[in-house]
């Protein structure tokens, strides 16, 4: 903890009291879980200046987080970087919450980019300008546009973006050569409506005497979610569920619904396991019991450590739009950071989007456009070969209830499960969800 750093917590309507927000807040947070002048000399007093970074990276990206975090300590030897990884999901965002509300902040930590509905209008997040940021060499103008905006609340920035990791497609190169999927470059062939794919995964099904599609439908907290709001998200353009103020549940029933019964066709006609949970449908791709799998990109280097002869593109466009899931790991730097502290945390941040190359190989797309763009990148394979979809992801609403880890996920994913293992008709399913929203969005916000 960095004491005697703290300050009120203030929202964008005005001081939040540390007993109100930890009276009701905190625990609904849960479940969501100064102007610097520049670069300075990092050494005050003759001390090391500390940078106290919170994260949530395990396995291969904290293995990633921890080369780029020690690349980050040889370069800059005055600095005192002070790391930890904390537990996935409610409990990383509890305390980050927890901490920030009692006035003992890290300096800079991890937060998706679909959480920013509930942080900043909670008043626990420091906003950049744009000039700041460009002095570090991370301006807007290193961004996608389309990336940043997801930074933004209220037209403000409250984070700066490390990456995108989009839903994308695997699939087996053997399997689909022999299922006569590829083309005479060895490509898959393109997939492009609802029925292709069904007849894709069909042949791919009688290729491997398995299953044509390997997916996790059962007990994962986001896995349905992101199948479905991809789908959705190529009827409905930007994948509107609720309104910007997050007030009234727009969807679109009738394409939520085909969405659904689409997910449950894949199921019903055994191109994929009703029942199959995540680490079974790793290991079924892996072993080749499938043509495809469908996931997040995060699985890459599982199956180059595996050598298998598969490939990686973006989600086949379906229906009307390009769209795919997709969240975004930023930098954020807490309210009641001080100046000196700001100015450490926003080199940090620079020297790890600049370093942003050894994160990319663990599969996420970087943020920072200067290693995308460069040749390193480029010749990156398969990981480069979706880079294009951080052009047009679609993420959760923004909602103090809503993004990654969110109980809003885990809801949406269990009433899917049911649909797609057939227990529960789609309409009903989307009934149903459509009232947990209509709830949800009527419920006073923790702040």
């Amino acid at each position: 903890m960095n004491g005697g750093r703290g300050t009120p917590v203030r929202g964008l309507g005005g001081t939040i009291s540390r007993r109100r927000f930890l009276g009701g807040a905190a625990a609904a947070l849960g479940g969501l879980a100064a102007t610097s002048c520049g670069p300075t000399a990092a050494l005050i007093g003759g001390k090391k200046q500390t940078i106290v970074y919170w994260n949530l990276f395990t396995g291969g990206d904290g293995v990633r987080m921890v080369a780029m975090e020690n690349k980050f300590k040889k370069n800059h030897p005055n600095y005192q970087l002070n790391a930890t990884a904390l537990a996935w999901g409610n409990p990383y965002y509890t305390k980050v919450s927890m901490a920030t509300a009692g006035g003992h902040p890290p300096d800079v930590a991890i937060m998706h980019l679909a959480k920013i509905g509930a942080y900043a209008p909670a008043g626990l997040l420091e906003t950049f300008s744009p000039g700041e940021l460009s002095r570090y060499g991370i301006g807007p103008d290193k961004f996608l546009p389309q990336v940043l905006d997801f930074a933004k609340y209220k037209g403000k920035i409250y984070a700066v973006p490390l990456d995108t990791h989009p839903f994308v497609q695997y699939y087996n190169v053997d399997v689909c050569k022999k299922a006569g999927l590829l083309d005479s470059n060895n490509n898959l062939k393109p997939i492009n409506s609802p029925d292709e794919a069904i007849q894709a995964f069909k042949a791919a099904k009688k290729a491997t005497g398995a299953l044509g599609l390997a997916f996790y439908p059962a007990n994962d907290p986001a896995g349905n979610w992101r199948l479905f709001l991809t789908l959705y998200g190529q009827m409905e353009k930007g994948a509107r569920i609720l309104s910007p103020d997050a007030k009234e549940v727009v969807m679109d029933d009738s394409k939520a619904q085909q969405a659904l019964e689409f997910m449950r066709q894949l199921a019903a006609e055994k191109l994929m396991s009703p029942t199959m949970d995540y680490a079974t449908s790793v290991a079924a791709f892996q072993n080749g019991q499938a043509g495809f799998y469908w996931n997040g990109e995060w699985e890459v280097t599982t199956f180059q450590t595996a050598k298998m002869n598969f490939n990686m593109v973006p989600f086949p466009k379906l229906y009307t739009y390009k769209a795919a899931q997709a969240d975004h790991h930023s930098f954020i730097i807490p309210r009641g950071v001080d100046p000196a502290h700001r100015r450490a945390a926003l080199t940090f941040i620079s020297s790890m989007l600049k370093d942003s190359y050894t994160w990319a190989q663990g599969g996420h797309i970087p943020a920072y456009q200067p290693v995308v763009k460069s040749k390193k990148y480029q010749q990156l394979k398969p990981q480069s070969n979706y880079a294009e979809v951080a052009k047009y992801v679609v993420t959760d609403p923004i909602a103090w209830f809503s993004g990654s880890g969110s109980v809003m996920e885990q809801k949406a994913s269990g009433l899917f499960q049911a649909v797609i293992a057939g227990q529960v008709e789609p309409k009903q399913g989307i009934k149903q969800f459509r009232s947990y929203l209509e709830k949800q969005v009527k419920l006073p916000k923790p702040y």
